[in-house]
């Protein structure tokens, strides 16, 4: 973690988070990714500088906020800014074009798994605007996928708030261990869910 960043979160607090955060979700880049700030916040909370509560309800209002207006822009906006579209905007259209593939067909499921995959998560947003895809079908994902990933890496970071230095380090392997947490719970769930709905149909009284 850059001690820039360090300085900015530990000086600005809330807010740091919150425009760190913010402006990834929005396209803008930074060299440090968010879920590593999260997990570094979280580490905070652990040292009783950043409340929990607080620090979770900022993350995900930044990424929800953030995502809902990348969203939008290119809901309204989409086909004129990939057709007009500057060489120095970073976005990839080969990248959009090979998930929107993956997307299109894949249901609600696929885009809140690919909302919590890093990487993936920054180009969600723009296929399923491009997809126009209704408001009223994305933004519920969204708020859940925004609840799920902001709660996970900070609750990760405060787990490992007294290993922090080995985390630093190891960022990489870190991150995807995370996802892998991430994704089995969802899968978890997933089968729950099937197993009520296969024993309710079992249950019910055939005519």
């Amino acid at each position: 973690m850059p001690s820039e960043v360090i300085s900015f979160i530990t000086h600005y607090g809330y807010l740091s988070i919150f425009i760190i955060i913010f402006s990834q979700e929005v396209g803008i880049p930074n060299p440090v990714p968010n879920e590593l700030v999260l997990m570094f916040c979280g580490y905070l909370s652990l040292k009783g500088i950043l409340l929990l509560p607080l620090l979770i309800l900022v993350a995900f209002s930044a990424d929800f906020i953030g995502t809902s207006i990348l969203y939008g822009v290119f809901y309204f906006f989409g086909q004129k800014i990939m057709k007009y579209k500057p060489r120095w905007i970073p976005i990839s259209e080969e990248k959009v074009n090979r998930l929107t593939e993956r997307i299109s067909n894949r249901g609600r499921w696929k885009i809140y798994l690919c909302r919590l995959t890093p990487f993936v998560r920054g180009y969600t947003s723009i296929i399923v605007g491009l997809l126009q895809m209704k408001p009223k079908q994305f933004l519920p994902i969204t708020f859940l996928s925004a609840i799920t990933w902001s709660s996970a890496y900070i609750i990760a970071g405060r787990m490992l708030g007294p290993y922090w230095s080995i985390v630093g380090n190891k960022w990489g392997n870190i991150r995807y261990i995370v996802l892998l947490a991430i994704f089995s719970i969802v899968i978890v769930i997933l089968l729950v869910r099937y197993y009520k709905n296969h024993e309710s149909l079992k249950s019910k009284p055939h005519g």
